[in-house]
């Protein structure tokens, strides 16, 4: 009989992957569940605790119950360290205690953490990772200090630097898990509290690729294709919809309304980088007009950077369609970005991408309207959110009923790996193609 050990050798980067999230999520639930994880007098039924373990690994940030009142102090650790393991991959960490034990990374192991970080080639995998590492440490550590100076001004010391350092891991893993209750509508009229959260979201957003290409930048004077691609769609994307929104919300008396004119640019900005996915807010989206609120299904659907702690169809996948889109509109056998061609086989990749989430987002959407009493616009909303590992939401997740909440975890799991890393788990291994078929032509349009 073939052991268990032997069995895992033929198994696929992605399907260690999905083993090795399903076994996070499945620690997370036992923690949560602990009477120590809940403050005095609270209690938390199983699919809650599966729930919140789900969203924390999926770095999503929807909530069942209120995080700082619910959790004590240890529960709120346990919710924060699944974000951070959840952000940067389980297979970082893991590499950092190999590293801590002077262990040797074997070419299995770096199969894997090319496959989690998104990486175009296996070579210099463990020192991109490392250096992702030392990115996530000291970025983290300084916005923490920042923070903790902030927050002191109106709450204990002791208490500022807790906050300070789970808000700043929350921000940079794009968790979207925050202590204050309502998100951070306190802030919204704070310069300094919101450039620190638009930093840090952006850091986490962009992907461990491009963060290290930026650290090297000075020395290099060059960016890659894929940095410049992330690097410009973002900015372009975080300016569209940062003006959308402010046109959009801009009389609104429960949103932008109350606020000062720098306190509406701010908010503006702030919805448009946290819609693509940290799921923190500093007004309230469940008050958003209908328009806006689909507004910022688009911009949850596109979601952040391959590599990054975020999801959504991600920012190069939505560059390459335009691209390609461009490409047939002014009837050129190409789709090119920064004077690069793209391959067939990339553009073939990102529409597969695109109709599998539209697919998921679809199915889960009708199933969702189903089971639960909501208004589909509500349900399309908190769908993306799941799909998009975002965590924004209109209010319906603590309403969810018990069927509800187990098919948005399954949806944030889902939409954490990716559809196409899911499938390629679950399905066997490759056979070769020893023939190809006649070339047929069908009409389009």
């Amino acid at each position: 009989m073939t052991s268990w050990r032997q069995q895992t050798m033929h198994w696929t980067p992605a399907r260690i992957l999905v083993t090795g999230f399903l076994i996070i999520i499945t620690i997370g639930t036992f923690l949560l569940k602990l009477p120590m994880s809940m403050q005095p007098g609270r209690s938390l039924s199983f699919i809650d605790a599966l729930f919140t373990a789900t969203s924390a690994v999926c770095v999503t940030g929807l909530v069942v119950v209120d995080t700082g009142t619910t959790f004590s102090t240890f529960g709120q650790i346990v919710i924060i360290s699944l974000v951070q393991i959840g952000g940067i991959g389980f297979m970082s960490v893991a590499l950092m205690f190999y590293l801590m034990l002077g262990k040797k990374v074997s070419l299995r192991e770096r199969l894997i953490l090319q496959e989690a970080i998104n990486a175009n080639s296996m070579e210099g995998i463990v020192r991109t990772v490392r250096r992702v590492i030392i990115f996530v440490a000291v970025i983290q550590a300084v916005a923490a200090l920042i923070l903790t100076a902030y927050f002191a001004t109106h709450m204990p010391l002791a208490q500022a630097s807790y906050y300070a350092l789970f808000h700043a891991i929350s921000l940079f893993n794009n968790g979207g898990f925050d202590l204050f209750g309502n998100s951070f509508q306190h802030y919204a009229n704070d310069f300094l509290f919101n450039l620190v959260a638009f930093l840090l979201v952006m850091a986490g957003g962009i992907g461990f690729i491009v963060l290290a290409e930026l650290y090297e930048y000075p020395k290099r004077r060059r960016l890659s294709l894929h940095s410049k691609v992330v690097l410009t769609m973002s900015s372009a994307l975080v300016l569209v919809g940062a003006i959308f929104i402010f046109a959009l919300e801009f009389t609104n008396p429960h949103t932008l309304g109350p606020l000062s004119m720098e306190g509406k640019v701010y908010a503006s900005f702030f919805q448009s980088i946290s819609a693509r996915s940290s799921g923190t807010t500093t007004v309230d989206v469940a008050q958003f007009r209908e328009v806006s609120q689909f507004f910022v299904i688009i911009l949850m659907f596109i979601g952040a950077s391959p590599g990054s702690a975020g999801g959504g169809i991600k920012t190069t996948t939505f560059a390459i369609l335009l691209s390609a889109v461009y490409a047939m509109l002014r009837g050129r056998e190409d789709a090119v970005l920064f004077r690069s061609r793209l391959p067939k086989e990339q553009i073939i990749k990102a529409l597969t991408i695109i109709i599998l989430a539209l697919m998921l987002v679809l199915s889960v959407s009708i199933l969702l309207a189903v089971v639960e009493q909501q208004p589909f616009l509500d349900v399309l909303f908190e769908t993306v959110s799941a799909v998009a590992t975002v965590g924004l939401s209109t209010g319906i997740t603590p309403e969810l009923t018990v069927w509800g909440k187990i098919i948005i975890c399954a949806t944030m799991f889902i939409g954490r790996l990716g559809p196409m890393t899911l499938a390629y788990a679950l399905a066997n291994r490759k056979e070769p193609m020893l023939y190809r078929y006649p070339e047929g032509k069908i009409m389009i349009g």
